[in-house]
């Protein structure tokens, strides 16, 4: 008798990697992909996966240096522990992320989205995001449907080229000439 299927596994969402060691207690550097850097040590327990291989662990806590954040996690109190952990991305579930303001919406819930312009033509799906430092700017690869096989660069500015995202159609309209 075969088993029954568990429950489906939550969706989840990577906030970070673990890049480097730290000293000799056990510290790991970690890259975080959060705005501010530390709202990644707002979670008490992440999910490390690196290719099939995946662990929870504890977070003690943490502080930025630098570019990125020196945490300590339980259980992991030398530097050889550690090391087995780089290249480890770092995961929570996704509802476990703050409830945003309506009309802000997290990368990953863009990144698929159909683009079509004011004119109804596809121009693509959102295959990610990029921060350039004074706006964010959506990366626009071709798809099924779309006019031509052209890479796009938009930038995400509500009220300025982004004329309304639909998660439930998953289509992202924008004010853009498909020329561009």
């Amino acid at each position: 008798m075969a088993n029954a299927p568990g429950p489906a596994e939550a969706p989840r969402v990577v906030l970070g990697k673990i890049v480097s060691v730290h000293g000799v207690r056990g510290a790991v550097k970690v890259y975080s992909h959060t705005d501010p850097l530390d709202n990644v040590l707002d979670y008490a327990e992440w999910t490390l996966n690196r290719g099939s291989e995946q662990r929870t662990v504890s977070v003690l806590g943490g502080r930025v240096q630098g570019r990125v954040l020196v945490v300590n996690l339980k259980g992991i109190d030398d530097r050889n522990k550690a090391e087995e952990l780089i290249n480890f991305e770092i995961s929570v579930a996704a509802d476990a992320l703050p409830e945003l303001d309506e009309g802000d919406f997290y990368w990953h819930q863009l990144e698929g989205l159909k683009v079509v312009n004011l004119q109804g033509q596809v121009l693509g799906a959102v295959a990610h995001l990029l921060e350039t430092g004074s706006n964010d700017v959506m990366v626009v690869k071709p798809c099924a449907g779309s006019i031509d096989q052209r890479e796009r660069l938009l930038p995400y500015l509500p009220d300025q080229f982004v004329a309304k995202v639909d998660l439930e159609a998953k289509v992202i309209q924008v004010d853009w000439d498909a020329e561009f």
